[in-house]
């Protein structure tokens, strides 16, 4: 332990670290999220039919989510700081080469490499928010690293459309690869666990520690890996009950991340740059979501004391407002469409404080295993959701179906949390 400081100040270093966390996370989504703004002139260039796309963009699932049980081992092995930075220059490196794809398996391929290397990006935040901040501040942290996902998005979204339209789909993915694989060498430059950070004095470890902090940075407290583990933690209701909502809420994420694009301009008729400007809105509903529901979650637990309330409330508020993108089916207008979606994106923003949850229930020996279960469990959505859609829109030739889809998936998630999760406390595995 340090020696205390001489200064009774606090130092402010966790603020540095979710700076970082949130570029990584931007850079995370904005990653999965080019081929869907790249999909239809790609789909047109390579002549890939709406079915087989729903296959490309789920590629990216199947290793995504098969890799977190050993995302979250590697993690609890290795640490943050090399398993981070190493898997965000690796996926950057093989977002970088869908720019040179000739073929249907040659993006077929790269989308599975891409979905191992993200792998490990979330475990690591969860472990960063357990060691770095206390309990009633981790919901606002994970507010503000996650709204990355969907404000880099909203922002970036014309910028996107328009390197599409000006330079083509390949040199979007060489530009995205390329900034990633230039901030991985910063991540592994900047990033320290608490206790061996320079930038911390021991006023501010004292106060995240009191917060409950500082309960994942001793590597040699990780249990080893079994499957046994593994059917221990999906055997308590907390994390069942939450893997199973944020399956149900990550299909209306997943639903914006690859196919919303190809959406407004298929079935909407929306140009290109239109689409590109219309496409900004529900991201920006979807960042305030996430804002919003970090500030209330904290706010109700500083008020009632309940973990219960804090956490879970804002979540089915959340899944309640995502299942009003059926609504997006019974209008003309598209001014209306646009409005629906960003009420249901809005919510789906919120949904995102299930990772505050995890982190609060997860076993202290398991914090990487428990985020990797869960991840898994959540991206299963990843999987099913878009060829769920491409299948509906190939055989229809509508997204009406897909839209329904969604929706009820997000009624099913509010429900999980209602009646299964239970109350929202560490979980203590014998």
């Amino acid at each position: 332990m340090r020696a205390p400081s001489l200064n009774p100040r606090r130092t402010r270093a966790r603020i540095g670290i979710l700076a970082l966390i949130s570029i990584a996370t931007l850079l995370n989504y904005m990653d999965r999220a080019v081929m869907g703004v790249a999909a239809p002139s790609l789909t047109a260039e390579l002549r890939i039919s709406p079915e087989m796309m729903g296959f490309i963009f789920s590629a990216f699932s199947w290793t995504y989510a098969a890799a977190q049980i050993p995302g979250g081992l590697l993690l609890d092995r290795l640490g943050t700081r090399i398993t981070y930075a190493g898997s965000l220059i690796l996926w950057s490196f093989f977002t970088l080469l869908h720019g040179i794809a000739g073929n249907v398996a040659m993006l077929f391929g790269f989308r599975l490499a891409l979905g191992v290397a993200e792998a490990p990006c979330y475990p690591c935040n969860s472990r960063i928010l357990s060691s770095w901040f206390p309990q009633d501040e981790r919901a606002r942290a994970n507010s503000v690293y996650a709204v990355g996902q969907y404000a880099g998005l909203a922002f970036f979204s014309p910028l996107l459309f328009w390197i599409v339209g000006s330079f083509g789909w390949r040199a979007l993915f060489l530009i995205a690869g390329g900034l990633g694989v230039a901030f991985g060498l910063v991540m592994y430059a900047r990033y320290r666990d608490p206790g061996e950070s320079p930038r911390v004095n021991q006023a501010e470890l004292d106060y995240i520690r009191a917060g409950g902090g500082l309960t994942a940075i001793r590597q040699e407290s990780a249990a080893p890996f079994s499957w046994a583990n593994v059917r221990k933690l999906l055997a308590r209701r907390q994390i069942l009950g939450a893997s199973i909502g944020q399956f149900c809420g990550n299909s209306t994420l997943v639903f914006f991340l690859t196919w919303f694009p190809t959406y407004l301009a298929t079935e909407r008729g929306m140009d290109w740059l239109k689409s590109g400007t219309f496409a900004v809105l529900p991201y920006i509903a979807a960042s305030a979501g996430v804002l919003l529901g970090g500030q209330v979650s904290d706010l109700l637990i500083r008020r009632t004391g309940s973990a219960n309330i804090g956490r879970k409330l804002p979540i089915v508020a959340g899944l309640l407002l995502a299942s009003t993108i059926i609504a997006a089916n019974f209008v003309e207008s598209n001014a209306l469409v646009i409005a629906i979606m960003s009420i249901a994106f809005f919510g789906q923003g919120m949904v995102n404080l299930g990772w505050t949850l995890i982190s609060d229930v997860a076993p202290r020996q398991f914090v990487g295993l428990t985020g990797g279960v869960f991840n898994l469990c959540a991206n299963l959505a990843g999987i099913v959701t878009p060829i769920v859609v491409g299948l509906i829109v190939g055989q229809t030739g509508s997204f009406y179906g897909a839209l329904a889809f969604i929706g009820i998936l997000a009624l099913i998630g509010a429900a999980a949390y209602v009646f299964i999760v239970g109350d929202v406390k560490r979980v203590e595995l014998d």
